[in-house]
């Protein structure tokens, strides 16, 4: 996770989710291309509210585990309420038949 709240990182764990925030991992004050290594070598899911610098990125990747944008602009209540709902359609899918 990038730019994201304690709180978010909590969310992840309730939906039985590993997560990391950048910081965590040594990573802190690196440019999002220096991330992008680490993220598709790891096979990380990553968590932002910077969508047009890594929508850019992402976009080069051939294959990578997926990027979820956070909606900067509303309350943090309502991104874990948004992040919470991801977390589950991605529970729900995994549970779902082929």
């Amino acid at each position: 996770m990038n730019a994201c709240t304690p709180r978010s990182w909590a969310c992840a764990q309730d939906h039985s989710r590993d997560c990391f925030h950048v910081n965590w991992l040594g990573l802190s004050g690196e440019t999002d291309w220096d991330l992008m290594p680490r993220i598709v070598a790891d096979d990380f899911t990553f968590v932002t509210n910077n969508a047009r610098d890594f929508r850019k990125l992402y976009a080069k990747e051939e294959l990578h585990a997926g990027l979820v944008i956070i909606v900067p602009q509303v309350l943090p209540a309502l991104q874990r309420e948004l992040f919470s709902a991801v977390l589950q359609e991605l529970v729900d899918a995994a549970a779902r038949p082929s």
